[in-house]
């Protein structure tokens, strides 16, 4: 599914690929996250054949042009978990609305391990 909104401009669509690839890249630069964890078993496939994982670790759905993001996450040792997660959730957020112009709902990060 993709996101659509009109403007002056026209008619924009943006694909959750698109929207996964911003989400997951920002994701993997805040601080205190080690790497981002494939949220399906079938993209685990993609990575022992080299296949560029853009949108790793991250879910997105649209409803009624909101977007819901969810993450998949693996923490480093000694950071405050709760901090880390909001800190995550506002980067993603923020990049998402100013990438794509359109309302972020809800960004929900799930912490699968913590790392060294």
């Amino acid at each position: 599914m993709s996101l659509t909104t009109s403007n002056k401009f026209g008619k924009i669509s943006i694909s959750d690929e698109a929207v996964q690839a911003v989400a997951s890249h920002t994701a993997s630069e805040c601080y205190g996250v080690v790497d981002l964890v494939s949220r399906r078993f079938s993209d685990n496939f993609g990575q022992l054949f080299n296949k560029n994982q853009h949108g790793k670790g991250v879910l997105v759905q649209t409803v009624d042009n909101f977007i819901y993001i969810e993450l998949f996450v693996v923490l480093k040792r000694d950071v405050n978990i709760d901090a880390v997660k909001k800190s995550l959730s506002d980067a993603v957020k923020f990049s998402v609305e100013t990438f794509t112009g359109m309302r972020v709902k809800r960004v929900h990060v799930n912490v699968v391990g913590i790392r060294l």
